[in-house]
């Protein structure tokens, strides 16, 4: 991988990409059929014509009842992913930017995301981000998979939820990653 990486929203277009770099098609299907309806944004990160990375912003109320309670209205974002051979290259981060951003523009003042009480790489991230601990413990979430056969099956998860708030006068940032190299 070489080049300069992209983020943008994703589109039906996509699908067939997304599926066979990234996996779980049943999971994009899903994400773009409630993008069309509005319910959702999902951006994904590109390198060279190929898909690096994802994440979904949710703009639905929440599923879990505790988040739907605390955090009623409040987007979530959700499913961040970078490719194996991408990672550590800022990638998480610009995904994760872009979708604030999205927010922020859309004049919303908080965002919140829930992440694996055992995914330390990642809740390191979103501290890094400006993200904080909601103030109401854990909450059990439950992550779809999809199984060779298609079949989706739904696990539970015990989830710090994180929270962040966008100022008003939030900078527009000029990052530019690559895809390759250090």
């Amino acid at each position: 991988m070489t080049g300069e990486v992209s983020i943008r929203q994703a589109g039906q277009a996509d699908l067939a990409v997304l599926a066979a770099v990234l996996g779980n098609q049943g999971f994009f299907e899903d994400r773009l059929t409630r993008q069309a309806k509005g319910l959702g944004v999902l951006f994904t990160a590109w390198c060279d014509a190929r898909p690096v990375g994802d994440v979904y912003l949710w703009l639905e109320d929440a599923e879990e009842p505790p988040i739907r309670g605390h955090l009623p209205g409040v987007p979530l974002l959700t499913h961040l992913e970078v490719a194996p051979e991408a990672r550590n290259r800022g990638i998480g981060a610009a995904l994760v930017r872009a979708a604030e951003d999205y927010l922020a523009g859309q004049g919303h003042a908080l965002g919140a995301l829930a992440v694996r009480t055992d995914n330390t790489r990642a809740a390191r991230l979103y501290r890094r981000l400006g993200y904080e601990d909601w103030g109401h413990g854990t909450v059990v979430c439950y992550s779809e998979h999809t199984l060779p056969d298609g079949r989706t099956v739904s696990e539970p998860e015990h989830c710090h939820v994180l929270v962040k708030g966008f100022p008003d006068d939030r900078p527009v940032p000029l990052v530019s990653r690559t895809c390759g190299g250090s």
